[in-house]
């Protein structure tokens, strides 16, 4: 295990739930009363500075729905881990780490916007892809493949096309 994996993993102590290694790459979940300050952490001391990602899985579950997790880099001593949580389908909101990471703010309004979570603190939590009284998450399991009848216009396909 790389260093700072290792020196995250240490400092972060007992707010771990779960430590995933696979392929060379490390998972931390916590719990998402301690993600914020997990992600401070991972930020302050032990250098990961660049943010990746931020990726929302629908586990379509009844207990822990949805599960959360933000990909970072200590670019200087080239280490990588995700930082990972779970909220309800009920009130899914997790803290944002936009005060840390300005960069997270079109990821996490991504995230809002396909699976409905909400970012607690985010300075501009709104639609991006959808419009904004779209009623629905287009990402979430439930939702159907063709979309919903009659909730947003849809264009014309094009006629087919012949090929010489």
């Amino acid at each position: 295990m790389h260093p700072k994996i290792e020196m995250l993993k240490s400092l972060l102590g007992n707010k771990i739930s779960k430590h995933i290694s696979y392929a060379g790459e490390d998972t931390f979940e916590v719990e998402a009363t301690d993600f914020h300050e997990a992600c401070k952490i991972a930020k302050e001391e032990c250098g990961f500075d660049y943010y990746v990602d931020c990726c929302a899985t629908d586990l379509f579950t009844d207990h822990k729905r949805f599960k959360i997790h933000h990909n970072l880099v200590n670019i200087a001593d080239k280490a990588r881990v995700r930082i990972a949580t779970y909220t309800e389908e009920e009130h899914p909101v997790v803290d944002s780490v936009f005060d840390l990471w300005p960069a997270a703010s079109w990821n996490e309004r991504e995230q809002f916007d396909m699976m409905g979570i909400k970012f607690k603190n985010h300075p501009d939590l709104r639609r991006m892809f959808m419009p904004e009284d779209f009623e629905y998450f287009p990402l979430r399991k439930e939702f159907p493949l063709i979309g919903i009848q009659g909730t947003i216009e849809v264009p014309e396909k094009d006629p087919p096309k012949e090929y010489k």
